[in-house]
């Protein structure tokens, strides 16, 4: 074994050689100077050495079993080295260098793994190097594995552990996790009251010096009391008041300057950084209101609510809108029936006395109230309330002119219906609260009376009947009638209250009894399930003029009691019907009724029902006939409706088919003679609402007769047209006007043919039924050009028959033989 290495149990067969064991240090404060001596002494002291075990895998004596193999120490590299690079470490040899070549190898992160190649080595020799500086925060420890293989790439050597440690520099200043810190402490706090907590973090090792922080305060503004109002922890951070007279009314908030410094705070060798502490001095409530005078005075006009009357003001140092500022107003005595309150105005926190209940001249003309004031948060230990808390308020009353009240209102009397006009129900009087000061008189008038059934008179309120009161009446409710008056002072301005008067109508018997039902329907014959007609009456008083009735039929007309009866069913039915043995044929019967109430007289009505008597099914129901029947029609009376009504129907059809065929034959009309006949070629009939050979484009105004013929009378002889209207005496038609709309030709052509009918003077011009001119473009010429082709004797005796517009015609060719 090799002197300094210690033994472990192990699988691995490993050692260290003399001289390669690293000492252990302890790093202590030292000066830099000091520092750098023992880095250069490190640097020049001659790498160690790192064997592998004597017994190779590749050994003359073949195989042997190792029980104990030695542990290598780690490799301590100190971080940021300024080299120079590659910086060698260690020396790896295998003993069986000797015999054979060997080539050396590492493996791990920092070799082969990323990072890779921060660590190297010699193949040949075996020398290990670092090759960049090395940073603790960012890796603090590698491990890496040395294998010794042949140069067939045999293992000659089980591989060695080789873990690297940095060490640790001071590169990392103390970093404060804020760079403002915000707290707070109440005034009035006494020494050592905990204020605020402040941390700064260093990258360094913390097991060390160079992560070590230590903190102190380095400025405190204001200086108010004294500049050292508060302390720091140097470890923790933790800063508390070390001085009383903390008052936020005269400095209410404090910075503070913090420092932070690693190396144990050595201001010498350590890092520093700086942080700012914002501490907040909170107010407490150390201050009571005061209230800015002794005394107030206000006013109030009586009958008046929700009036600010007087405004009281306090002076409180506390932070403003705080429960220790908010001022709360208490009246302690004055005002026993309440009709103050003083409410806060939550901006200025002044108190705004307030009436909330009416005040009356006539009985308090002045209220003296005692105020006192007091904060929503009680005051602190140790603090008494001011003198200055309480005040005293005089608010005087203000007299005006009150309106008048009637002392009872509603007023309630009670009378029978029936009253006649003229009579005195009540004096109905109000009376004026005004009686210290003003002496007035009352007027009365009515305001809302909606029968219009009293008066009241104008100076003393007696109220009297205008008109019959009747509790049947639609402006009755429920027996009580209302009406509303108006009492009036002469004040100025004059003032006015109203009261109402409510009458009880008591009912008496004024309204006879009236039967329900008018009509029913009662089976002629008698039938054992149904048998009779339920009646009641209604009667528009109330018990005991009402109901139970009496229902009776008359002893005139006989026939009524020989063929009706009536029975009693309860106080208020009773049923009508048909007595046995009696058959009466189907129809409407008026029965008259006589129905009597329980009013003292008693009041009686004489009432018809009309009772349609009608055959009925076996249920009692009236069949269909039987209804017909009953309204007073007889079997012949209906077959004469029923055949009147088919035969009414029929003339409808009739009428309609009718009108069909005179439109089909308006259409149909042949134009003067058959077709067969017509030898006018150019004569053709379309059946539809479109032009002839030319209808595109057309002018519509070429329809329209003119309103002038001096551009035809001027023209010369032998220039005009042939179809053009000749130059001699004729009836004169009337001129019509321009069409304004093309729809209207068909009522320009009909009229000129009713003209022309009624014209028996008009020559026989082919052109004498043009109207107007109609556009040019046809292929056949005038039809003057056409000349009669037969030569037998024909009889045109027929055109006789052809109206007016044919009598010349007929004249001239149907005069035999004068032709």
């Amino acid at each position: 074994s090799c002197s300094g290495v210690s033994r472990s149990q192990g699988k691995g067969r490993l050692f260290q050689s003399r001289g390669a064991v690293t000492k252990k240090r302890t790093i202590t404060l030292k000066g830099k100077v000091a520092e750098r001596k023992e880095r250069k002494e490190e640097s020049q002291a001659p790498p160690p050495v790192i064997m592998f075990s004597g017994s190779g895998l590749n050994s003359s004596k073949g195989l042997r079993r190792q029980k104990r193999d030695w542990v290598i120490p780690p490799i301590n590299v100190a971080e940021n080295s300024r080299g120079p690079f590659p910086q060698m470490l260690v020396s790896i040899r295998s003993d069986q260098d000797k015999d054979i070549s060997i080539r050396y190898s590492i493996t791990g992160v920092g070799a082969d793994q990323p990072p890779n190649e921060v660590f190297n080595i010699d193949p040949v020799l075996g020398k290990m190097f670092v090759t960049k500086p090395l940073d603790r925060e960012h890796r603090s420890s590698y491990h890496l594995r040395a294998h010794a293989v042949d140069m067939n790439g045999n293992q000659v050597e089980n591989p060695i552990d080789l873990y690297i440690f940095v060490i640790d520099m001071n590169d990392n200043r103390p970093e404060f996790k804020n760079q403002v810190y915000n707290g707070s402490v109440d005034e009035g706090s006494k020494p050592g009251t905990y204020v605020m907590h402040v941390s700064a973090f260093d990258g360094d090792d913390n097991t060390t010096a160079n992560g070590m922080v230590r903190y102190r305060i380095l400025s405190q503004m204001p200086h108010t009391p004294i500049p050292n109002m508060f302390t720091i922890n140097s470890e923790t951070g933790d800063i508390v008041t070390v001085a009383p007279g903390l008052d936020r009314e005269k400095v209410s908030q404090y910075t503070i300057i913090v420092q932070a410094t690693d190396m144990e705070g050595n201001l010498n060798f350590g890092l520093s950084n700086t942080a700012t502490a914002i501490i907040t001095v909170t107010d407490i409530n150390d201050n009571p209101p005061m209230l800015t005078s002794r005394t107030f005075s206000g006013e109030v006009p009586e009958n008046r609510v929700d009036l600010v009357v007087a405004n009281l003001t306090v002076i409180d140092a506390d932070q403003p809108h705080s429960p220790n500022w908010n001022t709360i107003y208490r009246i302690i005595s004055g005002d026993p029936s309440g009709h103050f309150t003083i409410r806060t105005d939550p901006v200025t926190n002044d108190g705004m006395v307030t009436v909330v209940k009416p005040v009356d001249f006539e009985m308090n003309r002045a209220f003296m109230l005692t105020v006192v004031v007091s904060n929503q948060a009680h005051l602190a230990s140790g603090i008494q309330s001011s003198l200055e808390s309480t005040a005293g308020v005089t608010i005087s009353v203000q007299d005006v002119n009150e309106p008048p009240y009637f002392p009872t209102n509603p007023k309630h009397i009670r009378f029978e219906e029936g009253v006649p006009a003229g009579t005195s129900l009540t004096t109905f009087s109000a009376s004026d609260p005004d009686r210290l000061q003003m002496q007035q008189t009352i007027r009365y008038s009515k305001l809302n009376d909606p029968a219009d059934w009293l008066s009241i008179n104008r100076t003393n309120g007696q109220i009297v009947t205008t008109a019959m009161l009747d509790r049947e009446s639609i402006y009755v409710k429920n027996n009580i009638y209302e009406a509303t008056f108006l009492a009036t002072d002469n004040g100025s301005p004059a003032a006015s209250g109203t009261g109402t008067l409510q009458i009880y109508l008591i009912d008496i018997n004024d309204n006879p009894p009236a039967l329900i039902p008018r009509e029913s329907q009662i089976c002629e014959r008698v039938n054992k399930n149904v048998h009779g007609v339920n009646i009641t009456a209604a009667d528009a008083d109330t018990d005991p003029n009402a109901g139970p009735f009496v229902f009776e039929l008359p002893n005139f007309p006989t026939s009524i009691r020989r063929n009706w009866t009536i029975s009693r069913i309860s106080g208020d039915y009773a049923r009508l019907g048909l007595r046995y043995q009696i058959y009466l044929e189907p129809g409407v019967y008026e029965v008259p009724v006589i129905v009597s109430d329980s009013g003292n007289p008693p009041l009686s009505n004489r009432s018809v029902i009309k009772v349609k008597v009608c055959p009925c099914d076996e249920h009692g129901d009236c069949t269909t006939l039987g209804a017909v029947a009953a309204a007073g029609l007889g079997t012949g009376a209906i077959i004469s409706i029923l055949i009147c009504i088919i035969i009414l129907l029929s003339m409808v059809l009739l009428f309609v088919v009718w009108i069909k065929r005179r439109e089909k034959e308006r259409h149909t009309k042949q134009l003067l003679i058959d077709p067969e006949d017509d030898v006018r070629d150019n004569i053709l009939k379309y059946d539809e609402e479109g032009g002839g050979e030319e209808d595109q484009d057309y002018d519509l105004s070429q329809l329209q007769q003119p309103d002038s013929l001096e551009h035809i009378i001027s023209k010369p002889p032998g220039v005009r047209r042939v179809d053009e209207r000749p130059i001699i005496p004729e009836s004169q038609y009337p001129i019509r006007p321009v069409v304004p709309h093309p729809g209207d030709i068909g009522d320009f052509i009909h009229e000129g043919l009713r003209a022309a009918d009624n014209d028996p003077t008009a020559p026989p011009y082919d052109s004498l039924l043009v109207f107007d001119y109609e556009g040019s473009g046809s292929t056949a010429g005038s039809v003057s050009s056409l000349n009669s082709s037969s030569t037998g004797d024909q009889d045109y005796d027929y055109l006789n028959d052809w109206g007016p517009r044919f009598k010349k015609l007929a004249d001239m060719y149907g005069g035999g033989d004068d032709d």
